[in-house]
């Protein structure tokens, strides 16, 4: 079973339908929101349900509305949600601007909501194979202490790690700081799987190439990087990137995108039978190019319909 921890949010993204609530004089920049399930985590584990992975999911959900909606995805999806913890405080928002090329900024109201409380489980669902965590939750104490715990506890039971940092920058009141800790995590992890422009906002440089071998140094088996829509790359010890190019298709957003390629690369990964850091180090490039090509379909699907929703297994056969 893959665990996926992290939080569980509400986007509010721009609708696509005219609205009527308003006159035709009303400031054209008050876009009507549109409520969609979301976070980087969450996201994640809905797309890995979806295409047949037996899924968990490790957060802590508010009582309210959207808390329930976002469960009952989850549990149609085939995600198992017993490890989820339960508050009745507010849900976080994530209000999205998309700009015309289809891609997201976020403005985050994160202030005293339920996922911020996430407190450190007794244990992971029995038959754990891998746990994949990462973007708000690992940001936002005190939380994120108690994902860091975690973490490091299920890396020492040997359980394949996974991270996508996915960086919210307005988020991170110290960057340095956050760096710092960032490069903590390294040995815990097996695979590192982020955009370029957060291997170049964490490098604080742009050459990509060089960070990921640092990183690799330091412990992940592979590195990810992913190119929006020139495809995606993996990084592995003693040999140059590999790249796949990306799937063209008529955008609608980009919201979700890099969570499918999150949930697509541990999905494939698992059928290769290589959730473990010397079964990915040792992965042929021909291998790679199946999981790395299937990441970039599964990621085109999601962006060719609005808000995060990953395909399901039979939209990719």
């Amino acid at each position: 079973m893959i665990v996926v921890a992290g939080e569980a949010l509400i986007d509010l993204v721009p609708s696509t339908v005219p609205s009527t609530a308003t006159p035709p004089e009303a400031d054209a920049r008050l876009t009507p929101l549109v409520p969609r399930r979301g976070g980087g985590p969450y996201n994640t584990a809905l797309a890995l349900g979806r295409l047949g992975s037996p899924t968990a999911f490790c957060s802590r959900v508010s009582t309210d509305g959207y808390g329930a909606a976002l469960l009952d995805a989850l549990h149609a999806a085939g995600v198992d949600t017993a490890p989820v913890q339960r508050g009745p405080e507010p849900t976080t928002l994530a209000v999205a601007e998309v700009n015309e090329e289809g891609s997201a900024g976020y403005v985050f109201y994160v202030e005293g909501t339920a996922d911020r409380l996430f407190e450190l489980p007794a244990a992971l669902p029995p038959g754990t194979t891998a746990l994949s965590l990462g973007t708000c939750s690992l940001v936002l104490e005190p939380g994120a202490t108690a994902y860091e715990a975690l973490l490091r506890r299920e890396a020492r039971r040997g359980v394949f790690t996974a991270l996508d940092p996915n960086i919210r920058a307005d988020l991170i009141a110290d960057p340095d700081a956050y760096r710092a800790r960032f490069a903590s995590w390294l040995p815990h992890l097996n695979l590192l799987k982020l955009s370029v422009e957060d291997a170049t906002w964490l490098a604080g440089s742009p050459d990509v190439a060089a960070a990921a071998r640092d990183w690799l140094a330091a412990g992940p088996a592979a590195v990810v990087v992913t190119h929006g829509a020139d495809g995606l790359g993996v990084h592995t010890r003693g040999a140059a990137e590999l790249r796949v190019p990306g799937v063209r298709i008529d955008v609608v957003d980009t919201i979700g995108a890099g969570d499918t390629v999150n949930a697509a690369l541990l999905h494939r990964l698992a059928a290769h039978d290589a959730l473990s850091g010397p079964a990915v180090a040792n992965l042929a490039p021909d291998t790679w190019r199946d999981i790395l090509s299937f990441a970039a379909r599964a990621s085109a699907l999601t962006c060719s319909r609005a808000g995060a929703e990953p395909p399901f297994a039979a939209e990719l056969a």
